[in-house]
């Protein structure tokens, strides 16, 4: 049985996939020097609030890098490929053993 994704998942990666994966990265890293600022300026409870920030934004950036990866759309328009021939090295050169 294979499962499709519902509207509303297809929409959201759709808007999310517009995303650079390099924002949620800056964006995580920000929250923690703005943590760091906020701690050595003695205001723990918020640098606490913003630092756990990071994890969050870290999780989003993978889900948006999936998404780009393996998301719905490689499934609508047939291009899906199965995770044991991304590894082969004669379709992706990256895994090829060439010294």
């Amino acid at each position: 049985m294979e499962r499709k994704e519902g509207q509303v998942a297809k929409s959201i990666e759709k808007q999310t996939s517009k995303i650079p994966s390099d924002v949620f990265l800056w964006t995580a890293l920000g929250s923690m020097a703005i943590s760091l600022g906020l701690k050595v300026a003695g205001m723990k409870s918020q640098s606490i609030f913003v630092g756990q920030w990071t994890a969050p934004l870290l999780i989003l950036g993978l889900y948006n890098k999936l998404v780009k990866l393996e998301g719905h759309d490689k499934d609508d328009k047939g291009q899906r490929t199965d995770s044991k021939e991304f590894f082969k090295p004669e379709l992706n050169p990256q895994f090829s053993h060439h010294e």
